[in-house]
C-alpha cells in the first residue's frame, strides 16, 4: 500500500538537497538549483558538490550526510554510475524521498537495466520513495517547489499532471505558461523504478488542490491495479489520459479470431472506459479537456444552447453538437419571449440564437444570460467572430460574468487572431475555457457530459453461474498430460457445458457405421466434423460437412473425411468424427477472449462471417464485466442494428448474447490459464429462443497457474 505521507515529501518538503549541483550555467544541476532558488520555495535548499564551496550564493556541502538538520527531499543529478552511492548517503541521512534526474539506466541498454534494478532494490531496502530515473523532475506550485530543469514554471492552478516523457512535459509546461493555464502539481516519472501512475493517482485522490488529473503515459505495468485505482479516483475527480504507442505493429502471432483482432489499443480503450478515465487522442484534445474540466462544472444533461453573432459558425457548432452525441435544447417559451423583447427583429430567437453581426457586448451577454437561465439548457457554447461592431474584450467580460453567476458550464469559441487576443486573456483569467474553433468547444462539452453520466451510473450488475469447475480442471489436466495446449472441440464443449452454455446434441463416431447411427439418433440433417487436436482449421482440408440428409450420406462423408486426413495431414492425431445437430436458424455471432499482457482477460463480441473477418466490427471489455458493459459491447458494433431487427426482421435474442458474454467473462476470470478462446459461431435465435454455442476453440497455458501467484 502506498505511503501517501512519504509521497507528500515530493510536494511539501521543508528542506531539499540538490546532489550534483553545478557551478556552470546550462548544466542540469545548475538549472535545477536556480529554479529552486527563484520559484518561491520557502524551505531550505542545500547544493551538494565536493568541488565547490558555494553556488548561486548558497553554501555547498561535499556530501548530503554533512548537511546540518533534516533533509526531506534529495534531487540527484550525478552520473548514473554514482547514483547508488549517493542513494546510500541519502539512506544514512534519513531522507525519505528522492528524485533521480540522471539518465543512463534501462533506456541505455542491458548494463543500464541492471543498474536500474539495483537502484530499485536499494531504494526499497532503505525505505526511500523514488521518482525517476531519467526524468524531468517535480513541481508543486502551492509550495513554490520547482525541482526540474524546465525553462519556466506555470502559475498556480488546480490541474495536476504526470508524464512518462520529460521532453513532452517541457512542451506542456511551456504551453501552459503561454496560455496562462495553472497547475497544482507536476511529476515527470521517467523510467518509473518506483513511483508511477498508480502511486500518483492515489496521492492526488484526496488532494484538495487537485481538481483534474492529467497524464501522458506510454504503458502500464499492472493493468488491474491501475483500473482499481482509476475507478475509485474517477468518482471524485476526472482523469484525462493521452496514451501513446498504441499501434498493432507489436501484436503477437495468434491462432484465434479474438487473438488476431485484439491489440493493446482495444485493451487500453476498454480499461479506460470501464474505470471512468477520459481518453484524449491528441495533445490538443488533452489541453482542451483539461481546461474545460478545470474551469467549469460538468453538465447535468446533453442539451446545449448556442449563442452566436455569426450564422456560419453557429451552423458549424450545431453540426458538431449532433456529431458528438449532444442535442440542441428546445428553448422554454419564457426564454423565447425574453429574447423577442430585446433582440432585433432579424435575430434568430430559437436555438442557436443569432444576435447578428452588429451585436454589442450588452446584446450578446443578455442572450447568453437567458440561455443559461432556461431550464431546458444544460450548457452553453458562446461563439463570437470579430465583426465591425464587435467589442471582443467587452463581450468576453460579459460572457465571463454570466458564466460566474450560473452552475451550468459555459465554453467559449472566439474565432480570429490578433483582434481576439485581449478577449482570450480575459476568458482565461476568468476561468471560461475558450477555443479557436466551435468543434473543439462542442467536443469538450460532450466529453464532460459523458463523464457526468458515468458518475451517475448505478453499480453494474455482475451475474455469476455455478459452474462444474472440477470438470474444467480435469479437461485441462488431461490435455497437459498429453503435451497439448490447444483443446479439441470435444474438450472445448465440455468446458462450455460445465458453465451452463447450451451446445448442440453431438456424438463422437470412430467408424462409418457408428456415424450413421449417431446421425439417425440426432435426426437429419446433421453436421459432421473431423476431431483432431492437430487440425485447427478443419474446413481447409475438407474436414467439415454441413447438411447431411440421410444415412448413406453420413457413411460416405465419414469415409471421405478419413481419406482427406490421410492425404493432407497424415501425422495428425485423429480422435474420430463428430456428428452434431444442425442448428439451422439464428444469426451467427462470435464471442471470445484473449489474455492481454497488462490487463488480463479481454472479452470480445462481434457478428460472424464478413463482419468479423473483413470489417473487423468488434468490441472489447476487460473481464470481469457486468450486464451494462456486456450490453454496450453489443450496441457498440456497427452491425448491432441487424440484431435488433432491421427492415422488418424479427429481433435476435440479445439477452442470450449478454448472458453468454457474462459466462465467458466468468470462465476466463476463474481460469487464468485460458490464453485464448472463441465461440464461433454462437447461433442466436429470435427473442426468447436463446443461443447455442455451435463450435469452440480454447488454448491454455503450458503450466497450471500458481494459486495466489
Amino acid at each position: 500500500m502506498l505511503d501517501t505521507v512519504g509521497m507528500q515529501q515530493f510536494f511539501e518538503p521543508r528542506s531539499v538537497a540538490i546532489i550534483g549541483a553545478s557551478t556552470k550555467p546550462g548544466k542540469v544541476g545548475h538549472d535545477i538549483l536556480r529554479n529552486m532558488l527563484t520559484s518561491g520555495f520557502g524551505g531550505e535548499v542545500h547544493p551538494i558538490n565536493p568541488h565547490a564551496e558555494e553556488i548561486l550564493g548558497r553554501k555547498c556541502h561535499p556530501r548530503v550526510t554533512e548537511v546540518e538538520g533534516d533533509v526531506d527531499l534529495a534531487v540527484i543529478v550525478v552520473p548514473s554510475a554514482a547514483v547508488l552511492s549517493v542513494m546510500r548517503d541519502c539512506g544514512e541521512k534519513g531522507i525519505g524521498a528522492a528524485i533521480v534526474i540522471s539518465a543512463g539506466f534501462k533506456e541505455a541498454g542491458a548494463e543500464g537495466l541492471e543498474r536500474e534494478r539495483e537502484l530499485g532494490k536499494l531504494a526499497r531496502k532503505l525505505g526511500i520513495r523514488v521518482v525517476g530515473p531519467n526524468c524531468l523532475g517535480v513541481m508543486s506550485t502551492s509550495t513554490g517547489l520547482n525541482a526540474t530543469f524546465a525553462a519556466g514554471m506555470p502559475k498556480r492552478g488546480n490541474v495536476s499532471l504526470m508524464s512518462q516523457s520529460g521532453a513532452l512535459a517541457t512542451a506542456i509546461i511551456d504551453w501552459s505558461i503561454q496560455q496562462g493555464v495553472g497547475y497544482s502539481k507536476f511529476v515527470s516519472f521517467g523510467n518509473g523504478v518506483d513511483v508511477g501512475v498508480v502511486d500518483l493517482l492515489r496521492a492526488w485522490e484526496d488532494d484538495e488542490e487537485t481538481k483534474v488529473i492529467v497524464a501522458y503515459i506510454e504503458g502500464l505495468s499492472n493493468g488491474p491495479e491501475f483500473m482499481a485505482a482509476a475507478r475509485r479516483v474517477s468518482e471524485k475527480k476526472p482523469i484525462i489520459v493521452v496514451k501513446s504507442g498504441g499501434t498493432e505493429a507489436g501484436a503477437r502471432a495468434v491462432s484465434s479470431h479474438t487473438g488476431s483482432l485484439a491489440g493493446s489499443e482495444h485493451a487500453y480503450n476498454a480499461a479506460f472506459m470501464q474505470s471512468g478515465v477520459i481518453r484524449a487522442h491528441s495533445m490538443e484534445e488533452l489541453f482542451d479537456l483539461a481546461v474545460a474540466f478545470a474551469y467549469q462544472a460538468t453538465p447535468r444533461g446533453r442539451s446545449v444552447g448556442i449563442v452566436t453573432n455569426a450564422g456560419g459558425p453557429g451552423i458549424m457548432a450545431t453540426d458538431a453538437v449532433e456529431r458528438d452525441g449532444l442535442r440542441l435544447a428546445s428553448l422554454d417559451q419564457e426564454t423565447i419571449r425574453a429574447l423577442r423583447e430585446q433582440l432585433p427583429e432579424a435575430a434568430n430567437f430559437y436555438n442557436p440564437i443569432d444576435v447578428l453581426g452588429d451585436a454589442d457586448a450588452d446584446r450578446y451577454t443578455y442572450a447568453a444570460g437567458h440561455l443559461l437561465k432556461d431550464p431546458n439548457v444544460d450548457g452553453v457554447i458562446a461563439v463570437v467572430t470579430p465583426q465591425a461592431m464587435t467589442h471582443p474584450d467587452e463581450t468576453a467580460e460579459g460572457v465571463a460574468r454570466v458564466a460566474s453567476q450560473s452552475q451550468k458550464p459555459v465554453l467559449a469559441c472566439f474565432m480570429g487572431g490578433s483582434a481576439m487576443e485581449e478577449a482570450l486573456e480575459v476568458l482565461n483569467e476568468q476561468h471560461v475555457p475558450v477555443y479557436l474553433y466551435p468543434e473543439r468547444a462542442v467536443h469538450s462539452l460532450a466529453r464532460m457530459a459523458e463523464y457526468q453520466e458515468w458518475l451517475e451510473e448505478p453499480p453494474d450488475e455482475y451475474i455469476r453461474v455455478v459452474p462444474y469447475t472440477q470438470g474444467v480442471q480435469s479437461v485441462f489436466k488431461a490435455a497437459r498430460a498429453e503435451g497439448r495446449v490447444n483443446l479439441g472441440e470435444i474438450e472445448a464443449r465440455e468446458v462450455l457445458k460445465a458453465y451452463g452454455l447450451r451446445i448442440p446434441e453431438s456424438y463422437l463416431a470412430q467408424s462409418a457405421e457408428e456415424a450413421a447411427q449417431h446421425a439417425e439418433k440426432i435426426g437429419f440433417p446433421v453436421v459432421m466434423k473431423i476431431i483432431s487436436p492437430d487440425i485447427l482449421h478443419k474446413s481447409d482440408i475438407g474436414g467439415v460437412r454441413i447438411g447431411i440428409r440421410d444415412r448413406q450420406e453420413a457413411v460416405d462423408a465419414y469415409d471421405l473425411m478419413m481419406l482427406r486426413v490421410q492425404r493432407y495431414a497424415p501425422d495428425a492425431f485423429l480422435r474420430g468424427v463428430f456428428v452434431q445437430e444442425l442448428i439451422q436458424t439464428g444469426r451467427e455471432v462470435i464471442v471470445g477472449s484473449t489474455r492481454d499482457p497488462q490487463f488480463g482477460p479481454l472479452v470480445m463480441f462481434g457478428l460472424g462471417g464478413i463482419y468479423v473477418e473483413v470489417l473487423r466490427d468488434v468490441s472489447f471489455r476487460i473481464a470481469p464485466l457486468g450486464k451494462r458493459h456486456a450490453r454496450r459491447m453489443i450496441d457498440e458494433t456497427r452491425s448491432a442494428a441487424l440484431l435488433r431487427g432491421a427492415r422488418g426482421e424479427k429481433p435476435s435474442d440479445i439477452d442470450a448474447i449478454v448472458d453468454t458474454l457474462l459466462v465467458v467473462s466468468q470462465l476466463v476470470t476463474d481460469f487464468p490459464e485460458i490464453l485464448e478462446m472463441d465461440i464461433n459461431p454462437l447461433k442466436v435465435g429470435e427473442a426468447g429462443e436463446g443461443a447455442v454455442a455451435v463450435d469452440a476453440r480454447i488454448t491454455i497455458s503450458e503450466e497450471e497457474p500458481v494459486v495466489g501467484g
